[in-house]
């Protein structure tokens, strides 16, 4: 551990740590108004797509065709952008925790700490998973799912021809 600074740059210090908590938390409430969009959306397409099916199915074959692709580029924006936002606010929890090796405690490291060593009371699993690890599963969930209406699409679409 570090000396602590001086009492003048200790105001100095405590006040970057709290703009810097206060931009990771903002960074993790952008992050949920994304997943709210294109959850959103995807819940439009694939209503559009249940609604329409029998009309879907009706269509030239690329109609259907461009609704999974639109599906499938939208799951991929949604991914990377989860991404993103998994290593910028990385980064900003490493700027913070090096902020706190210079003040009395470190809230955040230790918090990271108990989670990574399993030594949360009343955890019956030993492994934390990040809450970023199985959000970004939904978008792979719906790409999958507009691969297979691709996929049928096509497939259907080349034997009507």
């Amino acid at each position: 551990m570090t000396t602590p600074p001086e009492p003048s740059r200790r105001s100095e210090l405590m006040e970057l740590y709290l703009l810097a908590v206060e931009m990771a938390d903002r960074i993790s409430e952008r992050r949920g108004s994304a997943n709210t969009f294109f959850l959103s959306v995807q819940t439009a397409l694939v209503t559009l797509i249940g609604f329409g099916i029998p009309k879907l199915s009706e269509s030239p074959w690329w109609v259907p065709a461009a609704v999974a692709l639109a599906g499938i580029t939208l799951s991929g924006a949604w991914w990377m952008q989860l991404r993103s936002y998994r290593d910028l606010n990385g980064a900003k929890f490493q700027v913070i925790n090096n902020l706190e090796k210079r003040l009395p405690a470190q809230i955040f490291a230790e918090e990271w700490d108990i989670l990574r060593n399993g030594s949360t009371p009343g955890r019956h699993h030993r492994h934390y998973t990040e809450l970023g690890t199985s959000e970004r599963a939904v978008p792979v969930i719906f790409a999958a799912a507009h691969l297979i209406l691709l996929t049928g699409t096509l497939v259907t679409g080349t034997l009507a021809v």
